[in-house]
């Protein structure tokens, strides 16, 4: 009889695993949401990602849950708005584990339906307690939040070390050349930015004049680990072929895969083979990049026959940047490109252009092609694959994470969000989304100095700033005066899920 229920129990498993599909999450890096040719880009072509969007669901209204890297891969993991835990802006290179183990995570859950998951791209949420041991096991780390492998690159690349973290260890590091990061410069002679700037292939604006590698200062210091260092331009080739190595190698069986791409982040050095394809300069070239990423995913699924059941999410981790610290093109050559699409902001900002980004869904077996204006963000994600996998949520796990799936599936009369909070870095100040409505709480001056749109903007107004959506994309026109019950309830929605401590019902 036991030996009747196992078998029954294997091939009940079998069933639903065969019926669930794999799932790729996508994200560029300060990828705007008007830097792709399916929301309106004319100066950089992206046909891949153009194909992902005819061939699935292409929403207007898709959002990050923060305006820097740090706390959106953060909520986008955990479910939960990253202002809830303290540290959770970008992290420094030496920076511990910011998802402790035993937290529920996007990994985990899909872990418990029976996935292979794999994380292969730039991590940046810290690794190791108190620090990481860069020449031991870095842990803890993906590994121990749900992850069956990963391949990363540890911090982001204007950050040190260059290397690549394989699983617990940095890869290809030579015991004998003891790989060394700190804040400080390690002695006089450490060349940096500053005292050898003329060595420099790519000149810094603000910033990012520490330690020279490959031609680039980066922020910090670091020593050793020659042999482990890679190139700048080698990144997304990188990716590609470790993707390509583990999807084949879990073909046969439902597999998660977040793929972070470092495109389009600073220092911009795409491959070779991608520079000068663009008017726009570097920026452009890592745009072209990404979207040959994109491609290469896509090619592979369709190889190895496995594209119909996978559900692929592209999205973004935060809105556009020009100058974010290298002289690199970005603003001399932007010519009548658009960044953020219609709207204010982006990087840093709470402004739409700082979390409204490219957001792309498409899994052919069930999502149907179109475009969808509904609220969707990628701290739902957590709580949509759970939905989708009948994998049940803990209680304490995933606090903000709502199922939006009958949304990202584009089933008819489903709706989205009504309510969403963005943040800036540290949750100084915040953004909420109610409908047609958008509130702004602006605490910290010079929030928006990021703005990478030609429309002029008043940022000398109060703390509270609202605007009407519908014909006030750029959020330029206050109706904080002309409309002060609305004002009165958003900012009491607000205030609400601040403190509320959750979201999630």
């Amino acid at each position: 009889m036991s030996r009747f229920i196992a078998v029954f129990f294997f091939a009940l498993s079998s069933l639903l695993s065969a019926q669930n599909p794999n799932i790729i999450v996508i994200m560029a890096d300060d990828l705007g949401f008007g830097d792709v040719g399916c929301y309106g880009a004319k100066a950089v072509k992206t046909p891949n990602i153009d194909k992902l969007a005819a061939e699935g669901l292409r929403f207007t209204s898709g959002y990050c849950s923060a305006s820097t890297c740090t706390p959106t891969r953060f909520s986008l993991l955990t479910g939960t708005y990253a202002f809830r835990q303290k540290g959770t802006g970008v992290a420094p290179p030496n920076g511990p584990a910011l998802i402790k183990p035993g937290t529920e995570t996007m990994a985990s859950i899909l872990k418990k339906a029976g996935y292979a998951t794999a994380v292969i791209g730039k991590w940046h949420l810290g690794l190791g307690d108190p620090k990481p041991d860069w020449n031991g096991e870095l842990k803890p780390g993906p590994l121990e939040i749900g992850f069956d492998h990963c391949l990363l690159l540890p911090t982001t690349n204007d950050r040190v070390p260059q290397v690549y973290v394989n699983d617990h260890r940095v890869r290809n590091l030579d015991p004998k050349d003891p790989l060394w990061v700190g804040d400080k410069a390690p002695d006089e002679n450490h060349p940096t930015g500053i005292t050898h700037r003329d060595t420099l292939r790519m000149d810094w604006t603000h910033g990012h004049n520490n330690t020279i590698h490959n031609g680039i200062g980066r922020i910090g210091f670091y020593t050793g680990g020659t042999a482990a260092r890679f190139r700048d331009e080698d990144l997304g080739d990188a990716w590609i072929n470790e993707t390509n190595r583990w999807i084949e190698a879990h073909a046969k069986e439902p597999f998660f895969l977040y793929f972070a791409s470092h495109d389009i982040h600073v220092p911009r050095m795409p491959h070779e083979r991608f520079q000068g394809q663009t008017p726009l300069g570097f920026r452009g070239d890592a745009i072209v990049e990404f979207d040959w990423s994109v491609g290469e995913i896509m090619k592979t699924l369709e190889r190895l026959k496995l594209a119909d059941n996978t559900l692929i999410v592209l999205c973004s981790d935060n809105g556009p940047v020009l100058d974010d610290g290298y002289v690199d093109g970005a603003v001399e050559k932007l010519g009548d490109h658009t960044p953020a699409g219609p709207f204010s902001g982006g990087k840093y900002s709470v402004l739409e252009g700082g979390t409204r980004t490219p957001f792309i869904a498409k899994w052919p077996a069930r999502i149907k092609p179109g475009v969808s204006d509904e609220v969707v963000c990628t701290i739902d994600l957590a709580a949509s694959f759970a939905a989708l996998t009948s994998t049940p949520l803990p209680e304490n796990a995933c606090l903000d994470s709502i199922n939006i799936l009958p949304a990202l599936l584009g089933e008819p009369g489903a709706k989205g969000r009504d309510a969403l909070l963005q943040q800036d870095n540290n949750g100084t100040n915040l953004g909420l989304r109610m409908g047609d409505w958008k509130l702004v709480r602006m605490k910290n001056k010079g929030a928006s100095k990021a703005v990478v749109t030609k429309k002029k903007r008043d940022d000398a107004g109060g703390v509270y700033r609202l605007y009407h959506l519908p014909d006030d994309a750029a959020e330029q026109m206050d109706k904080s005066a002309a409309q002060p019950d609305k004002l009165k309830e958003m900012i009491a929605k607000m205030d609400e899920i601040v403190a509320a401590q959750r979201t999630r019902k």
